[in-house]
């Protein structure tokens, strides 16, 4: 068999998890994304997909295949990575707390649609303490539905599948009664220094050091990407990064794309005293002030985090501190430690290029776990003959009310939270749940 099985993400973000799963050799036919601007993201990568900026609330199994041309095809997976936060007073079921409602969607929505697998991932927090019981109940529902679960449950590193940055992350493999579940992927890495037999996982120098230093380009105070020939020799995970070669494609879409351009690469103002402060660090520590970390050039990064969306003050995590500039990373080098390729393109504006990023799957681990569905469904990846077109690069600068319009949804009104000392915004981010209530 050499067909591409067909994936749904259910929240689909910029693209982590769409891209591995792509790479792998799926067909992502579908992505559900509530966030407009981080749908128009997605949009602009991912060409051949159709998007849907709503609420998964709000869609049913057959809306989905409807609005995809999917009548009757078999869908292979469904994947997603629902938010959950509501925990209920002892003795009471978590999954029932309202604010855990997009879990139950996400379980309705593998009934409905009725594929041969699902993945699950969220934060490791979910497996202890009173979050455990979240998770109990979330495994159970999904028995109800006739869909079996891949047990012992396993919390996967990123720096184990060759990502430079330590992440961790619980992955639930699901799939109908009846059919063989996946193995979760062996191990390929460790992190440098580690104890262990298997190979390190690329180092922070390994992915940033042939990239263009952004401060020696003035015009990167006013825009994000500039063309250059000052590229640098390429570690073999740079290399991969940048897609010199066929096979760094791995069985996904080529895109057409300009491999000289330097992208999400707007340029931070910093004090000198910061500068000072940031030089002072000792790589693979923490800066006393600022709290930033800084990066170990032979080591890899700490968790990259997305930060907060409006409603909660709307601020970045901070990025952390170059291993040999002084000055915090750029978005794109954000993307090179989560595994995102030169060619994905990011929101033009650092709040939301970080969010995007601190949000998703690294590609190369969603890659890992993708292949391992590849092999039970008995199908030999083959990569594409198509070559995707660019997207529509403006769809990089449109802030919120603009990608409302754009998908012709209503426009999100809120503004930042004033204790947090931000000012209101005109174009502020949607409160999502009350637009998802409304039906709206």
């Amino acid at each position: 068999m050499t067909q591409r099985p067909i994936a749904i993400d259910l929240f689909a973000g910029a693209g982590g998890l769409s891209l591995g799963f792509e790479q792998a050799g799926f067909d992502v036919r579908v992505s559900v994304e509530v966030d407009p601007i981080h749908a128009l993201i997605h949009h602009i990568n991912f060409p051949q997909t159709l998007i849907l900026p709503q609420s998964v609330a709000l869609l049913t199994g057959e809306m989905i295949r409807q609005k995809a041309n999917l009548p009757h095809q078999a869908i292979a997976i469904v994947f997603g990575g629902a938010p959950c936060q509501g925990f209920s007073l002892m003795g009471q079921r978590v999954l029932d707390d309202p604010r855990n409602f997009l879990v139950k969607e996400f379980v309705r929505l593998v009934k409905e649609l009725d594929p041969a697998y699902f993945l699950f991932e969220n934060v490791k927090g979910l497996t202890v303490g009173k979050h455990r019981q979240f998770l109990d109940e979330f495994i159970t529902e999904f028995a109800a539905i006739d869909y079996q679960v891949k047990i012992p449950w396993q919390v996967l590193n990123a720096s184990n599948y060759g990502v430079p940055q330590n992440r961790e992350r619980l992955i639930l493999l699901g799939a109908k009664k009846g059919l063989a579940l996946p193995d979760y992927p062996q191990p390929i890495s460790q992190a440098p220094k580690q104890k262990g037999d298997l190979p390190p996982a690329p180092t922070c120098q390994d992915a940033l050091a042939d990239l263009p230093e952004a401060e020696e380009y003035e015009t990167l105070w006013r825009q994000d990407a500039v063309s250059t020939k000052k590229w640098g020799k390429p570690s073999p995970y740079a290399q991969q990064m940048r897609c010199l070669e066929s096979q760094d494609w791995f069985w996904g879409y080529r895109r057409q794309w300009q491999p000289n351009l330097l992208t999400a690469s707007l340029r931070t103002a910093h004090s000198e005293i910061s500068r000072r402060r940031f030089a002072e660090t000792v790589p693979g520590t923490v800066e006393p002030i600022s709290r930033f970390f800084r990066l170990p050039a032979d080591g890899v990064a700490n968790t990259l985090r997305a930060g907060t969306d409006s409603a909660r003050g709307a601020f970045t995590s901070p990025r952390p501190i170059h291993y040999a500039r002084p000055r915090c990373i750029t978005v794109r080098e954000m993307a090179r430690l989560h595994g995102f390729p030169d060619w994905f393109r990011f929101h033009s504006t650092k709040w939301h290029g970080a969010r995007q990023i601190g949000n998703a799957v690294p590609p190369p681990l969603a890659r890992a776990l993708a292949l391992e569905i590849i092999t039970v469904l008995g199908i030999t990846p083959e990569q594409p003959d198509r070559l995707l077109p660019p997207g529509n690069l403006k769809l990089l600068t449109m802030v919120m009310t603009e990608a409302a319009q754009f998908w012709n949804i209503p426009i999100p009104i809120t503004q930042r939270n004033q204790r947090s000392g931000a000012k209101k915004r005109k174009q502020a981010d949607i409160e999502l749940e009350r637009l998802s209530q409304k039906g709206k």
